[in-house]
């Protein structure tokens, strides 16, 4: 278990539960920044189920909870509508129903720094899974939200929402697409009570950050590169981003205190996407 996942999963006083009674489904929740919102909401009394491809590691983060009754994995692409559908239904078989969403899962695809580089294959692959497996979130979601007149649906986008040059096209266009789908699905669910929402991260040390490495090639060194790269090029200085800090915004929208909240891109990225140092005025 990394640092932050064991630090999301600090026993907290049942007073202090914030979540109790709410019942999620987290896409992409066996490692990374869905691990930690699986952990952390977990943690506030919340029923989730967590859904992967990768099945040792999202069945080895519900048995490190010990609690089977409030967490089960299930095997879902989100690529594929018939599979979040049935993910939905079972949760809701499970635990009696859907109060939040959280659209995590999502991949950055391989560097590529010339357009006319670019395989189309890879591009497709992205937006199949950062894009269409959103939206299959969404549209499942609301299929059991809309009848009770209320839910939160949170999707994971990124500071690449709102400005080019930080990721392969395909990247950046897809976490485009998310915050147009966010502001579009939160018009049409708003009559009926769903909040919709979703959380752009500056960049965050996860697997996800180095997928495009070979398994080999992901050393310690090479994470300790990318924080200090990270670092370097941040406007907010001497706090690292880490998942689990991440999880507690997108923990924040998923709970009453954020109920007047929907439409939102939240941006957690220190300030970067609204300054530019480009004339060092500051630097």
């Amino acid at each position: 278990m990394s640092t932050t996942a064991a630090n999301a999963t600090a026993v907290l006083p049942p007073q202090s539960y914030r979540l109790l009674g709410k019942v999620a489904l987290v896409t992409g929740g066996a490692n990374g920044i869905g691990e930690s919102i699986v952990r952390l909401f977990h943690n506030h009394g919340a029923k989730i189920c967590l859904v992967d491809i990768q099945d040792d590691l999202g069945k080895r983060v519900c048995e490190s909870l010990g609690d089977d009754t409030n967490v089960s994995f299930f095997h879902c692409d989100v690529t594929i509508e018939d599979d979040v559908r049935r993910a939905v239904d079972f949760t809701v078989d499970k635990f009696g129903t859907l109060d939040i969403i959280i659209n995590n899962a999502g991949i950055s695809g391989s560097p590529c720094n010339d357009i006319r580089n670019v395989d189309l294959s890879e591009f497709e692959k992205v937006f199949n899974i950062n894009v269409k497996g959103v939206f299959h979130g969404m549209k499942h979601a609301a299929r059991i939200m809309i009848p009770m007149k209320k839910g939160s649906i949170i999707s994971l986008s990124s500071v690449a929402s709102t400005i080019g040059g930080l990721g392969p096209h395909a990247y950046t266009g897809s976490k485009h697409a998310v915050w147009g789908l966010t502001k579009s699905v939160a018009a049409e669910l708003g009559m009926h009570g769903i909040r919709v929402n979703c959380v752009s991260p500056y960049t965050v040390p996860t697997a996800m950050a180095v997928a495009h490495l070979p398994e080999e090639e992901r050393t310690e060194g090479v994470m300790a590169g990318f924080r200090a790269f990270a670092e370097k090029n941040a406007n907010l200085r001497g706090v690292e981003l880490t998942a689990d800090d991440v999880a507690k915004v997108v923990f924040f929208l998923a709970s009453d205190d954020a109920k007047y909240v929907s439409g939102e891109n939240l941006m957690v990225d220190g300030g970067f996407a609204s300054v530019n140092h480009s004339f060092r005025v500051f630097r």
